[in-house]
């Protein structure tokens, strides 16, 4: 029998969706943080975010615990961008979006179907 999940099958274009997705997500916030009808105070997060990222302040610091203390940088990146979409109004990230060709028509998962 066929293993389906091995690394074989695996895609190519599997980690080039990763790198396509979080490039998408940058032009997605950058049109956001230009954009005049998104809240001056919610363009702090991303900024914030990116402080802290380069900052040598840390709640864990690396040199105490390596990967935990690397791990919380990229938690507050990743919340801090979430949260600043979140903040942004509906239509305008949906507006953005549609620009960018990121959308519910192209969220079409590609599969196929495997009877055993």
């Amino acid at each position: 029998m066929k293993d389906h999940n091995s690394k074989e099958n695996s895609s190519p274009t599997q980690d080039s969706n990763f790198f396509k997705s979080m490039s998408l997500q940058v032009k997605l916030i950058m049109r956001l943080m230009g954009d005049s009808r998104v809240s001056s105070l919610a363009k702090l997060l991303p900024l914030g975010s990116l402080i802290y990222l380069i900052s040598p302040v840390d709640f864990i610091p690396a040199a105490v615990m390596p990967i935990i203390g690397a791990a919380d940088d990229v938690a507050i990146m990743w919340f801090g961008l979430n949260f600043f979409i979140d903040l942004c109004p509906a239509h305008v990230v949906a507006e953005h979006r549609a620009q960018l060709g990121v959308g519910p028509a192209n969220d079409i998962v590609d599969g196929e179907i495997i009877d055993d």
